[in-house]
């Protein structure tokens, strides 16, 4: 059998790429305020600033749209999904949203309050800003080995259970519910254990509390699962996703993930208590309970995107491609986040830019570089991000790694678009002593990595 990894799918259709200069890039990024959010997608060469919402919809889906039912109320196409999410989750209800940070949002205003606390393995951006909004404390405790970049981990995604039992042993009644972020994408998209989920069930029922999975990338999860956990890996990828479920009482889900889809979301629930709060809110926020915001040939879209998105052949694909790119990158001098994560590469800032300091933003001044090299667009993972300042003392508080996320689309990009970043990445290493740091110019109070301005600081000597 040969060994070199292709795609498993045939290219029916392709979009050109329009090649750039660098001399282009130059101009467009003084444009764009060195904010790579604010690049037109058209001059960006390789597109990796995010999975969310940019993979390749297969022939089936495209064929599903058709059948996409219209009806304001009651349309067919909803409870075709819903059967769908019913078999994967095992879930009582489930209400559709238009994508994932909606389904955080209306959740969370359901069922939180100010002054609350939502421990997590790690928030991700939206979900720690929707607690923050109604003033609710997002708690990060991810196991050590979670923080630190160079340290090999089968499972860098899993929660500190000491940490999870002494806080909910001391304040179990200022938390809402407990969540778990499958895979954990704030760390590098690592795995979090089923024996982990099952703990922090555990912990959550003991003191009568829920458990709510962002579940985005099950599938993904469910797959390292597979190949990493002791007693799984004869097991198939949809019945360890159904048990990964059955430890939580509900989910959040954005289906621009492992929906495959370019749009949609869910929540999934068991509790008939926490689903009619949830329903006013819907309708309030988003559209009636059968749409939520979506066309009905989005749902369409979306439940045939959830069952390819466990085909395991599909998935082997998925996990081996990012950790090829993981290796090239490597070979070009690149120092990255390991082991390799489902759905992108992360690159080390703090290691391949030693000589930027984190008040520098070197974060930022490596996605800007990348851009600048071979037009490959990637996310600022770090001080622009995460960095929070102490009201009282005025002190920053900066987060523990400086990440930049390439996240790898689905179904996108050829093997040989990842050796032509890894070979623009190495020429980033090879000229990273002329590289300045960046200020912030102008940020929101939240999340400000999308919208802020930056300025280069002197360049290094």
């Amino acid at each position: 059998m040969p060994k070199t990894l292709i795609e498993p799918f045939r290219i029916k259709s392709v979009e050109p790429i329009r090649m750039t200069t660098r001399a282009e890039r130059e101009a467009l990024l003084e444009a764009a305020k060195l904010n790579v959010f604010k690049l037109h997608a058209e001059d960006v060469l390789i597109d990796w600033l995010t999975d969310s919402g940019t993979g390749a919809m297969s022939s089936k889906q495209w064929g599903a749209i058709m059948e996409g039912d219209e009806s304001y109320a009651g349309a067919r196409s909803f409870y075709r999904l819903e059967k769908v999410i019913q078999d994967i989750t095992d879930m009582a209800f489930f209400v559709p949203t238009h994508q994932g940070r909606a389904a955080e949002k209306v959740l969370f205003t359901a069922v939180c309050k100010k002054g609350d606390v939502v421990p997590n393995n790690c928030h991700f951006d939206t979900t720690r800003a929707n607690l923050e909004y109604l003033g609710v404390q997002a708690l990060d405790l991810v196991i050590p080995e979670g923080l630190q970049p160079a340290t090999l981990h089968p499972f860098k995604g899993n929660i500190d259970l000491a940490r999870v039992e002494a806080l909910l042993k001391d304040q179990a009644d200022q938390i809402p519910f407990g969540m778990i972020t499958v895979t954990n994408n704030t760390g590098g998209g690592q795995p979090v254990a089923m024996d982990n989920i099952f703990q922090v069930s555990a912990i959550c029922r003991k003191h009568g509390l829920p458990l709510f999975l962002d579940a985005c990338r099950y599938a993904e999860n469910a797959y390292f699962i597979k190949l990493r956990e002791e007693g799984y890996g004869d097991v198939a990828v949809a019945r360890i996703g159904r048990e990964m479920f059955s430890y939580a009482d509900g989910c959040t889900f954005s289906a621009k993930k492992d929906g495959l889809a370019n749009i949609g979301g869910f929540i999934g629930l068991n509790s008939p208590e926490v689903y009619d709060s949830v329903k006013n809110t819907l309708i309030l926020k988003e559209g009636f309970l059968t749409y939520g915001g979506l066309s009905g040939r989005d749902l369409e879209a979306v439940a045939v995107g959830l069952k390819e998105a466990q085909e395991e052949e599909y998935l082997r694909f998925r996990i081996e491609q990012v950790a090829l790119f993981g290796e090239r990158l490597k070979e070009q001098g690149a120092a990255i986040l390991e082991p390799t994560g489902g759905h992108a590469v992360y690159l080390d800032a703090l290691r391949m830019l030693p000589g930027v300091k984190q008040e520098q933003l070197p974060a930022q001044a490596l996605a800007v570089a990348l851009y600048l090299e071979g037009g490959v667009r990637g996310v600022e993972i770090g001080s622009v991000m995460f960095a929070s300042t102490d009201p009282k003392t005025g002190k920053v508080k900066y987060p523990p790694m400086e990440l930049v996320r390439l996240a790898v689309p689905r179904r996108v990009y050829t093997n040989d678009h990842l050796a032509y970043a890894a070979e623009a990445a190495g020429e980033v290493v090879r000229n990273r002593s002329r590289l300045p740091g960046y200020r912030l110019a102008w940020a929101p109070e939240r999340l400000r990595h999308f919208t802020a301005r930056f300025e280069p600081l002197k360049p290094l000597e």
